[in-house]
Formats: C-alpha cells, sequence, structure tokens
C-alpha cells in the first residue's frame, strides 16, 4: 500500500511534532480547555501557509466535535446557541466579502481587542456580584456571534471570543462546555462547504492526511475529560480566564 497518499507534504521533524502537539490541543479543547489551539494557529500557517492551513485543520476540529458532542450531548443551554447562531452567520458573509481587503493581521487585532472588552465585562459583572444578572442585551450576542462567526472563518480562532461570552453567562461547568461543544460542530460543519467549493483548500489528499490525526485527538480528548472532572468549579471557571488571556494575548504577537 503506498502510505504516501497519507502525507502529500514533505513534513521536517519538528512540524511532525508540530502536527501531532495540535491533535491534542484538538483533543483537549473538545474535553472543555478552550483556548488551547490558539497559540497552534499560527504555527500551523507557517508549516502549510496561512490560508491553506485553515483547511487543512478544520476537519481534526470537526472529529473532535463529533467526539465532544458523544461525550457533552446532554449539557447544551440552546438559548444560548439560538442567540449566537444568526450572528454568527453574519460574521461568516462579512468574512467571505472581507477576506480579500482586510489584511489577517488587521482582524486579528479587531478579534484581540472584542476578547479583551469582553474579558473586562465579565470581570465587571463578577464584581457587581453573583446576585446581579448577567449581560441579556440583544447587542451582547450580536457583538460576540459576529465577531465569533468572523474568527472562525478566518482562522479558528473563535474559541477564546464564545469563552467570554459563556463565562458572563455564569453557567456551570458542564453546561459551559456542553453548550461550547455543540456550537462549534454546528458552525465548523456549516464552514466545510466554504472551504471545500469556495476556498477549496480541502481536498481529498488533505483529508487523507487529517486522518493520521484522528487517534490523537481521540486520546487526548480521554485524558481532557478526566482532567476536567477533577477540577472544581470555581478553579475551572479561573482556569478558562487565564487560557483566554494568554491566548488572545498571543493574537497581537
Amino acid at each position: 500500500m503506498d502510505l504516501s497518499i497519507f502525507v502529500p507534504f514533505d513534513l521536517l521533524p519538528w512540524q511532525w511534532l508540530a502536527w501531532i502537539g495540535l491533535g491534542i490541543c484538538v483533543g483537549m479543547v473538545k474535553a472543555g480547555f478552550n483556548g488551547m489551539t490558539v497559540p497552534m494557529v499560527p504555527v500551523m500557517a507557517l508549516i502549510f501557509g496561512a490560508r491553506e492551513a485553515i483547511g487543512i485543520n478544520l476537519p481534526v476540529y470537526c472529529f473532535g466535535d463529533i467526539l465532544g458532542v458523544i461525550y457533552y450531548h446532554r449539557h447544551a443551554e440552546w438559548k444560548y446557541i439560538l442567540k449566537l447562531l444568526p450572528w454568527t452567520l453574519a460574521g461568516f458573509a462579512a468574512a467571505i466579502l472581507a477576506e480579500r481587503i482586510v489584511p489577517v493581521q488587521g482582524f486579528k487585532y479587531l478579534i484581540g481587542g472584542c476578547i479583551i472588552a469582553g474579558l473586562v465585562v465579565m470581570l465587571w459583572t463578577d464584581i457587581r456580584g453573583r446576585d446581579k444578572p448577567p449581560p441579556s442585551g440583544w447587542w451582547f450576542s450580536a457583538i460576540f456571534g459576529t465577531v465569533g462567526g468572523f474568527a472562525a472563518a478566518i482562522g479558528n480562532i473563535a474559541g477564546p471570543i464564545l469563552s467570554v461570552f459563556l463565562l458572563s453567562m455564569r453557567l456551570p461547568k458542564n453546561n459551559f462546555i456542553g453548550t461550547t461543544i455543540w456550537y462549534f460542530l454546528i458552525i465548523n460543519y456549516l464552514r466545510l462547504p466554504i472551504q471545500i467549493f469556495l476556498w477549496k483548500n480541502i481536498t481529498l489528499q488533505t483529508f487523507l492526511f487529517d486522518l493520521t490525526l484522528f487517534p490523537v485527538v481521540f486520546v487526548a480528548m480521554i485524558l481532557g475529560v478526566f482532567l476536567v472532572k477533577k477540577i472544581p468549579e470555581r478553579l475551572y471557571r479561573k482556569i478558562i480566564m487565564i487560557l483566554t488571556l494568554v491566548s488572545t494575548i498571543l493574537l497581537f504577537t
């Protein structure tokens, strides 16, 4: 059997390690550690090219989404997903229209700024006290949904945006993870036709290459679920906040 069809790229050893690292990060994210894949985005862009990496990585994310939904499917808060989805689709459309006009780095600054602003809002609501209601205005969902769709379309970096939104809603740990998983399963599978037919970033060869990472994602997911179970609610919230902040800072580099 000619195994070269599964590896259409001539990768160096460090690039193989980075590829495996992506699989570990995806598995951990789908287990509940949002934001861990953001540092891998520029690395994958360096290896495969900024535009090409989005299409190469997406099926790996989609596989992780399936694993996550299998485990956390009962914990989703659908009212938040339904609030975000129309605005997310608007963000998709904006990304398609602006993709050839605005530099990607400019998008990253915009996205990073929105995440920082969201963190400030979230911390403000925490300081006000847990007895105060979380942000409920339509504008809050509109901002995070649109920017999230934009970020997902241009670079697989929507995780921190959704984290801030859901942390602001003060969801319990499992509900936070279940809502995140279902949201990304929907938007990632909606993105597949765009990558396949419009941007032509996914081919049979790239998909076969993605299959080499599926076992890594599976094992990392199992490990991640085990770790999430051991983490208390309040500590988990702090971990997600730290991961979100770190991943946002990395957007500016």
